[in-house]
């Protein structure tokens, strides 16, 4: 029971721990791991990860989703888009979808996380935050996974491209693009070739 007591001293609420983490505390990690969970001192998200809720006024919350993503992957390095998204680029897109996507260097399918389920994609390459640009490139990337109408989605690519800053475009369009979309793009960002 001590050794129960110490491993809480280490706990901080809104904190996403992996069991590895846990197991610097105490020699006995699975059956402590066990009567946390089973006390409601921790919650079980996923095989070997745990969480420390905060207690706020209305109860429990759940983690912050950077935290949460950040223990999961053990990596800072992930980019978090979802298709909803895509409906503030003013191109027509209008769909909901309940679909979180994460960019990220070490895993790839589909995990459920707690109460939430995130689709990750391996890629060697993301931008460390999203734009606009970003955003353009990654619709066209993406648009046969979509429940749009492609062609009048692609014409409004075209009427919009205007509107964005062509020199990010072009550098997104040449980093994150694929065939088809740098493709599409050319004749967009350089109508003179």
């Amino acid at each position: 029971m001590a050794k129960l007591e110490e491993l809480k001293k280490h706990l901080k609420p809104g904190k996403v721990y992996r069991r590895e983490d846990l197991s610097r505390w105490t020699t006995s990690v699975d059956r402590h791991l066990q009567e946390l969970v089973r006390e409601g001192e921790l919650e079980k998200l996923s095989q070997g990860l745990y969480y420390f809720p905060k207690q706020t006024a209305f109860g429990k919350t759940p983690p912050d989703e950077k935290e949460l993503l950040e223990g999961f992957l053990k990596s800072r390095r992930f980019l978090v888009t979802s298709p909803n998204l895509y409906n503030s680029l003013g191109v027509g897109t209008t769909q909901l979808y309940n679909q979180r996507k994460v960019y990220n260097t070490k895993r790839h399918g589909t995990f459920k996380l707690g109460s939430r389920e995130y689709f990750f994609h391996l890629k060697s390459d993301f931008p460390h935050t999203l734009s606009k640009e970003f955003l353009m490139v990654d619709l066209v990337n993406n648009l046969d996974t979509l429940a749009e109408d492609t062609e009048k989605v692609l014409e409004k690519v075209a009427e919009r491209v205007p509107a964005l800053d062509k020199s990010k475009l072009n550098q997104a369009v040449k980093r994150y693009g694929n065939v088809g979309t740098k493709k599409l793009f050319a004749p967009l960002l350089h109508p003179d070739l």
